[in-house]
């Protein structure tokens, strides 16, 4: 029998070998540090669990992309650089989510993950990466070490930097995620106060809101969404995985590799590969491509910034009031934007532009350069040809085409431009401003912000000159008609 000196001193012993999950709560510099300061060979412990990874592939930290993972000499294209084993892909495994009588600390940890939303799924694998990091024997040990002990996204960012974004959109999203990892501390809080410590899913250790940050931030900014768990019934879902050493390739939209997942059927599992698209040179970063994605979500998720993202945009309210006041800038006043007709209404309607439930948001960038929804309104409010305008569906209305004649394609263009020059203006500061703010000795967050600002401000400027050009293009199609 044991007695309750020896099962203090266990509990004691236990509790010396366990993780800290303490956390810094920002990064000082563009490469923040590893978790501990020697961490595990990562490389090796791939290949001893069964992974492969080219020999002529290492872990560097420098140039352009920081830390990565880089050639130490020429691969040639089609080489398989990386193969994982379904073993070594970091998942949250929700199997027993329907076993509400069972016990245990993963019980805990998935009764924690229900209470996480759907648009927040990056906190209900960082429970699970937060688990293993406070589990003194893990087998992620060695992944998890080299992990960064901070991370450079706005959740962590001091108030005035979030400030220093100057959109709100995005300064919506950080302060929203940021009531969450606060309320969400309290709620884990309430939970594990009355959770043995057989049952606590950290091994007895307080969580809180910077540990919460520093989970989600990891998984959202190393996360792949992979198809179809095989080994779990969810076959038809994006599952997110961490994948060691394959998440330490940086990104690019010209990318040298890709990602492969393979499965076997048969034995039912799952290997995730990347293989060489290109040759990749000595001293060359692996890189992948994250997705046709906005500097909003790559500075959100992933705590970088992208020079002339083409896939960048901003956000606009569809606001009929500053339409209408944008069309008076430009020269095409029509009384349709204050006093749409009915039929008007009807159509805006149907575009989910007016409506208790309308989506008001718009866009101007991306592949696009004009939101649909957008281009399509102001058409129609430009129109004074009910037959004409109702003759089309939505989708011509839409399209990047001029199904209203020239004279309305070219009003509706100025009046983006007109909106354009607005949205420009709301900005507290200027580029040159900006450019001169970059030149001077700043915290990395606040370099960050101000990068990001400028980006918008520079995908505006680029949309007035191609909207500037079509509209010149049209203009002497008209005139030589």
């Amino acid at each position: 029998m044991v007695t309750v000196a020896a099962s203090k001193m266990l509990t004691a012993a236990s509790l010396a070998h366990r993780r800290p999950l303490t956390c810094r709560a920002t990064a000082s510099a563009a490469t923040a540090s590893r978790l501990v300061p020697h961490p595990s060979d990562l490389i090796r412990w791939v290949r001893r669990e069964g992974g492969f990874v080219h020999p002529n592939l290492r872990i560097a930290d420098g140039g352009p992309y920081g830390l990565g993972v880089v050639a130490t000499n020429d691969i040639p294209p089609g080489s398989e650089l990386i193969a994982l084993p379904s073993h070594l892909l970091l998942r949250f495994d929700r199997s027993s989510e329907s076993d509400g009588g069972c016990d245990g600390p993963h019980s805990t940890l998935v009764d924690l993950a229900r209470r996480v939303p759907d648009e927040l799924w990056a906190m209900r694998l960082g429970l699970k990466l937060l688990q293993e990091r406070a589990t003194a024997r893990s087998f992620w040990w060695p992944y998890i070490s080299n992990l960064p002990e901070t991370f450079n996204i706005p959740i962590f960012f001091p108030g005035d930097d979030i400030k220093n974004l100057h959109y709100a959109p995005l300064i919506h999203q950080v302060n929203k995620r940021c009531r969450f990892l606060l309320e969400f501390e309290k709620e884990i809080k309430n939970i594990l106060d009355n959770v043995s410590l057989r049952n606590h899913p950290f091994g007895g250790q307080d969580v809180n809101s910077s540990s919460l940050g520093w989970a989600m931030s990891a998984v959202s900014s190393r996360a792949f969404q992979l198809h179809g768990d095989i080994l779990h019934s969810d076959k038809h879902k994006d599952i997110p995985m961490l994948l060691p050493l394959i998440d330490m390739c940086n990104h690019s939209f010209a990318p040298n590799a890709r990602i492969i997942q393979e499965q076997n059927m048969n034995s039912q599992n799952m290997s995730i590969k990347v293989a060489a698209d290109t040759q990749i040179k000595q001293d060359t970063h692996v890189l992948l491509n994250y997705g046709s994605l906005s500097n909003d979500f790559f500075l959100l998720d992933y705590g970088f910034v992208i020079p002339s993202n083409p896939h960048d945009h901003v956000e606009l309210k569809y606001d009929e009031a500053l339409l209408d006041a944008a069309s008076l800038a430009a020269g095409v006043s029509s009384s349709s934007f204050l006093s749409p007709s009915d039929w008007q209404q009807a159509i805006l309607s149907r575009l989910n532009l007016r409506g208790d439930e309308a989506l008001v948001k718009v866009t101007l960038g991306g592949s696009g350069l004009v939101d649909g929804r957008l281009l399509a309104a102001l058409r129609v409010l430009l129109s004074s040809n009910k037959e004409t305008v109702q003759r089309h569906d939505l989708d011509t209305l839409m399209s990047e085409e001029a199904p209203l004649g020239m004279s309305t394609e070219v009003a509706a263009l100025r009046t983006v431009i007109a909106l354009c020059v607005v949205a420009l203006e709301s900005f507290p500061t200027k580029i040159m401003q900006d450019e001169s703010i970059l030149k001077t000795a700043i915290s990395y967050s606040t370099e960050l912000a101000v990068r990001f600002r400028m980006q918008k401000k520079l995908t505006i400027i680029d949309v007035m000159r191609k909207l500037t050009q079509k509209v010149k293009k049209i203009s002497k199609i008209e005139s030589t008609a």
